[in-house]
């Protein structure tokens, strides 16, 4: 199977939207920067869209020095990245790992934006993925998502209403696999990288948010429960871990090199 890169995605602030780019540099944790802010409540527990739809909305841009974020309603914050000061314990989903704390100035901006009372910290460690010996950030689990646009295309072809590609919040997005094509890879070659496809995504309550409105419906989460059933999972994409390392551009040729073993 041969296909073409189209997409490339990252996220500086897991639960907030994404940022769009035409090249990028893969390294071990995935994309630069995806990940690398995350928002905890006092006792350190992660927060994302299922606990709050409105981080939907925000818009957050980071240059390795500064971070900003836009949101409605909200002055700009600008926030220049602290890599000293209280370490924090921190979880996501049930992996514990480290945060710095960036302040009270931080802290306070995005309690106002979600009425909740939360720190924003800043990722610092090592966290390895619970399969294929990779490293992750604040991501789930995994520094890569890779899914098909076929895929999307099936899907939305059993919807009253098409969805967009950002519902799923992907890293990588590729076109010529065909549909669920990324299930049947074990390797696969974007450019001069490789990748491996390690599990299945399972999908939850995140998908069935608008991006652009914080607004929640049923789907896609109820047409995919009846054909994308897997596991006790509802599953779509593929959670990957870099193998060769480079210069990701958009555009660049897809080979899959290495097929899944049933």
């Amino acid at each position: 199977m041969q296909g073409t890169l189209t997409e490339l995605n990252a996220y500086p602030l897991k639960s907030g939207g994404g940022t769009a780019l035409r090249s990028a540099e893969l390294t071990p944790r995935g994309l630069p920067f995806d990940r690398e802010f995350m928002l905890v409540t006092p006792e350190g527990r992660f927060l994302s869209q299922r606990d709050h739809a409105r981080m939907a909305l925000m818009r957050p841009s980071y240059d390795g020095t500064v971070l900003t974020v836009d949101a409605p309603g909200a002055p700009r914050l600008v926030h220049k990245a602290a890599d000293e000061g209280e370490v924090r314990e921190v979880s996501v989903q049930r992996s514990q790992c480290q945060g710095v704390d960036q302040g009270d100035e931080a802290a306070a901006w995005f309690g106002d934006l979600l009425g909740a009372d939360c720190r924003l910290v800043r990722f610092t460690g090592l966290r390895p993925t619970s399969r294929g010996g990779g490293e992750v950030m604040f991501a789930d689990g995994y520094p890569l998502l890779v899914i098909s646009a076929e895929s999307l295309a099936d899907l939305n072809a059993r919807l009253d209403e098409p969805l967009p590609m950002n519902r799923f919040r992907p890293s990588l997005v590729v076109e010529g696999l065909g549909p669920y094509g990324e299930d049947e890879v074990r390797l696969l070659r974007v450019g001069e990288t490789v990748i491996e496809m390690v599990k299945p995504c399972t999908r939850c309550v995140i998908t069935t948010t608008d991006q652009r409105t914080a607004e929640r419906g049923r789907e896609p989460l109820r047409t995919l429960a009846s054909y994308r059933t897997r596991d006790r999972g509802i599953q779509f994409g593929q959670n990957c871990v870099p193998r060769v390392l480079g210069t990701l551009r958009v555009g660049d040729p897809v080979e899959a090199v290495a097929a899944r073993t049933p």
